[in-house]
């Protein structure tokens, strides 16, 4: 192993396991999610067994509810975009439980509905986490598991948004997100049709 790749991976290791204990202070907590989030972007997929060990710290740490519940939405945005990464380099394993995939979703889909109301900074990578969920298609892991309620519920936020926001970025991953559902779905749900009937209502 190269000696560049070995530093890579002590530190890649070093701030998995600062995560474990994460700092008290939000700001030092964020500057430290940042990093990993940095870090975990220049992995590569199909990694070898030596960084797969490597990621294991930052794979724990970032699934703990000190980290998946905090009470602010910043942290909150913060481990999203580190825990989007994940899928990203372990496919087509899943590194986590199928319930722990369901938090992270049900995470997500918070994160999607208070995009108006979270700092600047959490807004670009809210945006960020959505295109990222459109274009390694993350959404139909929702449809394996099926989690019916939650498919309807990001629906459901999607169409409100969709009629209240401009960005063509936004609009374009929601319909990206939402196509792929329906064109992958076997059976269309009787709540997710009368959502959009109720929608297509109100825009009449």
């Amino acid at each position: 192993m190269a000696a560049f790749d070995k530093e890579f991976e002590k530190e890649i290791k070093e701030a998995g396991n600062t995560l474990l204990n994460p700092p008290s202070s939000i700001d030092d907590l964020l500057t430290l999610l940042v990093k990993v989030e940095n870090l975990l972007a220049y992995v590569g997929q199909e990694p070898s067994k030596s960084m797969r060990d490597t990621l294991l710290p930052s794979v724990k740490a970032l699934i703990t509810s000190k980290l998946l519940q905090h009470a602010e939405m910043d942290v909150k945005v913060s481990v999203l975009s580190c825990l989007i990464e994940i899928p990203r380099i372990t496919a087509p394993d899943a590194p986590y439980k199928d319930e722990q995939i369901k938090e992270i979703f049900q995470l997500i889909l918070a994160a999607f509905e208070n995009m108006s109301h979270v700092s600047t900074r959490s807004f670009k990578k809210v945006v960020s986490i959505l295109d990222t969920t459109a274009k390694v298609k993350l959404c139909l892991v929702m449809l394996n598991l099926e989690c019916d309620a939650l498919v309807v519920e990001m629906f459901q936020s999607f169409l409100k948004i969709i009629r209240s926001n401009s960005q063509p970025a936004i609009l374009s991953a929601m319909e990206t997100i939402m196509n792929l559902v329906i064109d992958e779905s076997e059976d269309i749900s009787l709540d997710l049709l009368s959502s959009l009937f109720a929608i297509v209502r109100k825009a009449n």
